[in-house]
C-alpha cells in the first residue's frame, strides 16, 4: 500500500534526512517509525503523503509513484489519507465543527452528508459535546482529537501520524493511543511516529526504526 525503494531525500543545504530507504507498509497494517530525534521520521512520513518528494528512488502509495503525479493527482491520492502532525494547523477563526468540516467542504460534500461525517467523526474521538466551542478553549489532548477527527473525516483507507502523542499527559496519550487501534481494527492502515514507548507497547505493532536517515531495524 506504501512502498519506499531505495528512497533518498536530500535538502537544497546537502543534508541528506533520508538515505537508501526500502521498507513497505501493507494495507490493514499498524506500523510505529522510532528513532532519535533527527532520524528521519518526519521526513517519511512527509514523502508518504505527497507533502514532500523523493530526490532519488520512489515512494508508491495505492501502486502509484508520488513523484510523478501532478498537482491535480496528488490531491486525489491525499484523499485516501488521513494526516495528523504536529503543527495542528487548527483555524481559531472557525468553531470545532467547521474545522473537522473544512476536508469535506473542499471535496464538495453536500450540507447534510457533511452534517453526517462530521458528528460521526466528534462522536468516534469524544466531542461530540464541544462542536460548537473554539479550538482555543481546548486543552492539548482535545486539540490533538479534534485533529484526528479532522483527519478521519473524509474516512480514509490510511492514517498517518507525526507523534501524535507527543507533549500529552499519559491519560490523554492512552486515549489517543486507543484510538489509532480502533481505527486500525476496522481496517485502517495506520503509520505512525512516536518515541512514547508505553504507547508502543500498547499498540503492539510493527517497529520500524530510522538511524541518521537510514532504516536501522
Amino acid at each position: 500500500m506504501i512502498s519506499f525503494s531505495n528512497t533518498v531525500k536530500r535538502y537544497p543545504n546537502g543534508f541528506e534526512a533520508l538515505r537508501g530507504v526500502s521498507l513497505s507498509i501493507e494495507k490493514g497494517e499498524i506500523v510505529a517509525l522510532t528513532g532519535h530525534s533527527g532520524a528521519g521520521k518526519s521526513t517519511l512520513l512527509r514523502l508518504a503523503a505527497g507533502i514532500e518528494l523523493a530526490s532519488q528512488g520512489s515512494v508508491l502509495v495505492n501502486n502509484q509513484n508520488v513523484s510523478q503525479l501532478k498537482e491535480a493527482g496528488l490531491a486525489v491520492m491525499r484523499r485516501s489519507l488521513g494526516l495528523v502532525f504536529q503543527d495542528h494547523k487548527l483555524l481559531f477563526d472557525r468553531n470545532v465543527f467547521e474545522n473537522v468540516a473544512l476536508p469535506l467542504s473542499i471535496a464538495a460534500f453536500s450540507h447534510i452528508e457533511t452534517g453526517k461525517r462530521v458528528r460521526a467523526a466528534l462522536d468516534k474521538v469524544g466531542l461530540l459535546n464541544r462542536e460548537k466551542a473554539d479550538p482555543i478553549t481546548l486543552s492539548g489532548g482535545e486539540q490533538q482529537r479534534l485533529c484526528i477527527a479532522r483527519a478521519i473525516v473524509n474516512r480514509p483507507a490510511t492514517l498517518i501520524a507525526d507523534e501524535p502523542t507527543g507533549n500529552l499527559d499519559p491519560e490523554y496519550a492512552e486515549t489517543i493511543i486507543d484510538l489509532f487501534k480502533s481505527f486500525n481494527q476496522v481496517g485502517v492502515t495506520v503509520l505512525l511516529a512516536t518515541h512514547d514507548e508505553i504507547g508502543l507497547a500498547r499498540l503492539s505493532c510493527r517497529r520500524i526504526t530510522l538511524d541518521h536517515g537510514k532504516l536501522a531495524a
